[in-house]
Order: C-alpha cells, then sequence, then structure tokens
C-alpha cells in the first residue's frame, strides 16, 4: 500500500528577501528564491500572521454564522467566527475561543481541530486552522465585547448544516472558510465524527512565511 499523500513542507533557500509593502495588518514581501535545477526565481507574496476559525454547533446541528463586509469582493458575505493570530505566545485554539466569544457572544464545552489550510498558497504565507466546537452556551450580556468597525451591528445566525451545504454547492455561498469548514463537518459528520483531532493537536504547517524568520 502507498503512504498516504501529504504536502511536503520543504522551505527552498531564499537568496534576498525584501519588505516590499508595509500593511495595517500583513505586509508583502519580495523573495528570491532558490528552485536548484530550475534556477532562482522572484516571489511576491503577503506575509502572514496566521488565523484561526471556528465551526460551531449546536445541539440540533446548526451552525452559528456572522455576516461582514468585506470590501476587495464588495459583498457582505457570510462567515463562520475567526481571526487573526496576532496574540505573542497564544495558543491558537485559546485565540479561538477568543473570536467565538467576541463575535457569537458564546463560549463552548468541546473543543476539536476540524481542518487546517493555507488561504492561497501561491501568493500568501497564511495558515488558517478550523475548529470545532460544540456544547454552547451564551456569554451573559455584562460580558459580552462591544463590537466596533466591520463587526459594529453583526448579523449572527445560527443555519442547520445541511441547509449550509446546500448553500455552499448552490454557489450561494462563498467564504473560503465557510466553504472548508462546512464540507469538512459534513464529511466528518457522516464518519460519527471519527478522525477528529484534539484541539491542541500539532501544527506544522502554520504560517511558514513569517515563522521561518
Amino acid at each position: 500500500m502507498p503512504e498516504p499523500l501529504a504536502d511536503r513542507l520543504e522551505r527552498r533557500p531564499v537568496v534576498e528577501s525584501t519588505l516590499s509593502f508595509r500593511g495595517r495588518v500583513w505586509d508583502v514581501r519580495t523573495d528570491r528564491v532558490d528552485l536548484g535545477e530550475a534556477g532562482v526565481v522572484t516571489r511576491d507574496y503577503v506575509d502572514h500572521t496566521g488565523a484561526v476559525a471556528v465551526l460551531a454547533l449546536d445541539d440540533d446541528d446548526r451552525a452559528v454564522v456572522i455576516q461582514q463586509y468585506r470590501h476587495p469582493v464588495a459583498a457582505y458575505d457570510w462567515e463562520v467566527p475567526a481571526g487573526l493570530l496576532d496574540v505573542d505566545g497564544e495558543p491558537p485554539h485559546l485565540t479561538a475561543a477568543r473570536e467565538l466569544h467576541e463575535e457569537a457572544d458564546l463560549e463552548a464545552g468541546r473543543w476539536a481541530t476540524l481542518v487546517d489550510h493555507w488561504s492561497s498558497p501561491g501568493g500568501s504565507s497564511e495558515g488558517l486552522r478550523i475548529y470545532l466546537a460544540r456544547d454552547l452556551t451564551e456569554v451573559p450580556e455584562t460580558e459580552r465585547h462591544e463590537r466596533q468597525g466591520e463587526e459594529l451591528g453583526m448579523p449572527v445566525r445560527r443555519v442547520p448544516l445541511d441547509d449550509l451545504v446546500a448553500g455552499v454547492l448552490a454557489g450561494r455561498l462563498h467564504s473560503p472558510t465557510l466553504v472548508i469548514a462546512v464540507l469538512a463537518a459534513e464529511a466528518l459528520r457522516a464518519r460519527g465524527w471519527s478522525g477528529l483531532r484534539p484541539a491542541d493537536a500539532p501544527w506544522p504547517s502554520r504560517s511558514p512565511g513569517r515563522s521561518a524568520r
């Protein structure tokens, strides 16, 4: 039997690296990369901190989704709660719990790693981990996060997982993290949730660009 298919994590030598643009949230770097026989090539990419997201499921298999305005695509899209890994030393699963608290006014009694992905491996170093959160409870009103900016007045809904799967396949829902989370959850639910990894599972593929410096 052949070994299971797996991405090979191998950083090629960087001959030169230049900060081409410093942004408010992430930067753009220009690297000259030695590909061996293929020679030295120049690549521009977003140097990203990495992020986490949460598919929160209640006892009726309804997922918690939020709606935000996303200017680059000129749309109010439906997403799952998510956030950047921008607090030094904070474990990713605790970042996910904080984002669920802040964006959906929820806490969860059970956590697991649902799926990991690279948002755009040809142009960004962002590694993103999606967690499955269950046993949900409401955060008391006096302890809720005061939302600002894009999050101000943000709609929060609970939608049956089956309806989200249908929306993804019909082309009505476009957020890549929501799409991945919903389809991964549907596949794992069909297996009785067999194969879920623990919330603190190793994450070697997290943001290889920034973590390498």
